[in-house]
């Protein structure tokens, strides 16, 4: 499943990055397999989307947040 298939208020975990041309500054703000992402808020018209990962929020454009992959994991309550 891709982050840019998520609602508000579902948490994963952070599976894999793709080929996209943002794929590297990604992983330099701490988008990193195996580290958890709760999405936040969503715009009205459905891009951007605020995720908070690492004890920050960070808004991805929907095409950049297609290329993470992630497991859903409904009732996983983050620490």
């Amino acid at each position: 499943m891709q982050l840019s298939q998520l609602r508000a208020g579902q948490v994963a975990l952070i599976k894999n990055l793709g080929d996209h041309p943002i794929a590297n500054k990604l992983l330099e703000m701490g988008c990193l397999p195996g580290e958890w992402v709760r999405v936040r808020r969503i715009a009205p018209m459905g891009d951007p989307m605020a995720i908070e990962i690492l004890g920050y929020e960070l808004a991805l454009r929907l095409d950049e947040a297609a290329a993470i992959e992630v497991e859903v994991r409904p009732h996983f309550v983050q620490p």
